[in-house]
């Protein structure tokens, strides 16, 4: 497949064997059962068959379970084939559409759900400050932090979305009875009991976490209350990521794109209502609250998926056997969510020791300088689903080539970002937090620290990106554990380094060392071990979004330094690092935006067409 050495891959006909297959977010993970294995990857070129592929379903839109026809069932794997037979034709253009489609339905819902997450920020900074309640708070916070990466994002996900697809693949192909109801009756009940145990543990054994964790708190028994509220979301976190990985194997994105919402609007609504009463107490409630509504938004669009699949076999057939954990597999997507998401411990642990309120800079810096890192991925979190499948079928070039084109397409949007990030961080922090509270001193810490958090959020896309290629198999690898433990190390080590003299932004620039390291293991080692990236192409590909990034960068600060007033600041800043980074060639080229430009391109067409058939 032809590329250009600035963008992503040039688009995808259908009629050569890069094509993207037809697809969820995220959040952003695995094969748990024993399903057969999928077969080796393909040793040579396929021939397209003669025959048409069936249209890919649109995405749902919110309209109802029915909303889109199920997703059609890939041919047979080659191993399955008669001998001679015609390889199966690469998906067609309309699953591009619907690859754009997909992204841009979950892309809106999580920018809502970001937007919803700085207004919670912003009510917490309001009501509580950045002091002793804000970082008792925090110390709980780390339980939702952590189950959403284990549980929904990059954990559980990793090993649930390839084995949802194996199923799909062998009911398309007359297996017996229901692969996938049999998966759901193998999994989720040990799963749910295994989520239910560890939350009470965490539950009683809150003083030790609150000690371990933050040894130097003033005060642990508020940590500790927090932390006991809180504890409820590794069962519900749980069912939200279970759900939404089967759904999103079914091609299902928008109730897994909306948990996030109601989780902010339940932490919003009880730190308002309660707040008075209960302090930051409020806000643990919320979070256990929302985690519930995570869990329960999804459940009737999983009920209709389970339904129809089961009416649309017309022909009755012997009940599958219960499938079984993966349990290697399980374990090494759940380290290494649990390597990643340890860098908080980390800092929070060397942050205990520094003036009260390092923690809640560091708290308020990360999520801030984070949007344009979740934002960039959101591609590859709906495509996920993709390469899994793609995998299943063993079509290792789609495969490659869709990931090659996540990267392209996600490391220029972070840089994008993080250029912005960067150069707007005083007037950004100013804008969303000073006001009650929250002072300008703290204003100038806080944006000292996200600028230095910036520095690695190239490495923190790729890290989330490249490392689906090593899961989607849904095959159990230790290479991105040991990559992530030593990323980990490094953070720890400078991190110990830097802390008492250089505080919060010490820590943080530990944080962006380490994942770049893990970034860079990651890329080198996929040849061998995940989806064959050819990672130097990649990275020279990154040189010119790179150097536009960093002048970006800098004009853009001096253009937002000059008005007084931090919207105007803002909104001058932002505006001119997009105007250089795009000068500066950092944009994708032509042929790589062809495919999401070709639906504008034709709405005039459509438009005509309309406005005569009434």
């Amino acid at each position: 497949m032809t590329r250009t050495t600035d963008g992503p891959p040039a688009p995808e006909t259908g009629t050569g064997p890069s094509a993207a297959p037809a697809p969820r977010t995220a959040p952003d993970p695995p094969a748990v059962a024993a399903a057969p294995r999928p077969p080796g990857p393909a040793t040579g070129p396929r021939t397209p068959a003669t025959a048409a592929t069936p249209e890919a379903p649109a995405p749902e839109t919110g309209t109802g379970p029915s909303a889109a026809p199920p997703a059609p069932g890939p041919l047979p794997p080659p191993g399955d084939r008669p001998p001679g037979s015609a390889a199966p034709a690469s998906a067609p253009a309309p699953v591009s559409r619907l690859l754009a489609r997909a992204a841009v339905l979950t892309a809106c819902l999580s920018v809502a759900a970001a937007l919803l997450g700085l207004v919670r920020d912003q009510s917490l900074a309001r009501l509580f400050g950045a002091g002793r309640d804000t970082d008792a708070f925090l110390v709980a916070w780390t339980v939702p932090e952590f189950a959403a990466t284990l549980l929904i994002e990059d954990g559980l996900a990793f090993a649930l979305i390839p084995a949802f697809s194996a199923a799909l693949a062998r009911r398309a192909r007359g297996a017996a009875g229901d692969p996938v109801r049999s998966l759901v009756a193998g999994t989720l009940p040990r799963l749910a009991s295994a989520f239910a145990a560890v939350g009470v543990l965490l539950a009683l054994a809150a003083p030790w976490f609150v000690a371990v964790l933050a040894p130097g708190l003033p005060d642990p028994s508020l940590a500790v209350d927090c932390t006991r509220l809180t504890a409820s979301c590794v069962l519900s976190f749980g069912l939200a990521g279970y759900c939404g990985a089967a759904l999103r194997a079914h091609r299902r994105f928008l109730a897994p794109a909306a948990i996030y919402i109601v989780h902010n609007v339940a932490i919003i609504t009880a730190m308002y209502a309660f707040g008075g009463r209960w302090g930051v107490r409020s806000a643990a409630f919320g979070v256990a609250a929302g985690g519930c509504l995570m869990a329960v938004v999804q459940l009737p669009s999983l009920v209709a998926e389970l339904r129809r699949g089961r009416s649309d076999r017309t022909v009755p057939r012997l009940a599958a056997p219960a499938p079984r954990l993966d349990i290697p597999l399980l374990a090494a997507v759940l380290l290494f969510a649990l390597c990643r998401q340890s860098q908080v411990l980390i800092e929070r642990f060397l942050a205990s020791g520094l003036p009260a309120g390092a923690i809640s800079h560091l708290n308020y810096a990360q999520k801030v300088a984070q949007i344009p890192m979740t934002l960039s991925m959101m591609l590859s979190t709906v495509t996920f689903p993709v390469v899994a499948r793609a995998l299943a079928d063993g079509d290792t070039e789609r495969a490659r080539g869709r990931v090659e084109g996540d990267v392209a397409v996600a490391a220029r949007l972070v840089l994008l970002g993080a250029a912005a990030v960067v150069a707007c961080a005083p007037q950004l922090i100013g804008l969303l937090f000073q006001r009650g509270a929250f002072t300008a001193q703290d204003t100038a810490a806080t944006a000292g620290v996200m600028r230095v958090y910036a520095l690695g959020l190239l490495a923190q896309t790729l890290t989330g990106v490249v490392v689906r290629s090593y899961f989607s198999a849904g095959r159990a690898t230790w290479y991105p554990v040991a990559a992530m433990a030593a990323g980990i190390a490094a953070t720890w080590g400078i991190g110990a380094c830097t802390a008492a003299s250089r505080g919060a932004a010490g820590i943080a620039a530990a944080n962006a060392a380490g994942i770049t390291l893990t970034a860079a293991l990651l890329l080198a080692g996929t040849g061998r071990r995940g989806v064959p990236l050819r990672a130097a192409a990649v990275l020279r590909g990154l040189g010119r979004p790179l150097w536009a990034a960093g002048g970006a960068a800098v004009a853009g600060g001096l253009v937002a330094a000059v008005p007084p007033a931090a919207p105007a600041g803002l909104a001058a800043g932002a505006a001119t690092v997009a105007v250089v980074f795009l000068l500066l060639g950092g944009a994708p080229g032509v042929r790589a935006l062809a495919p999401a430009l070709r639906p504008v391109r034709s709405l005039p067409q459509r438009l005509a067409h309309a406005l005569t058939t009434r």
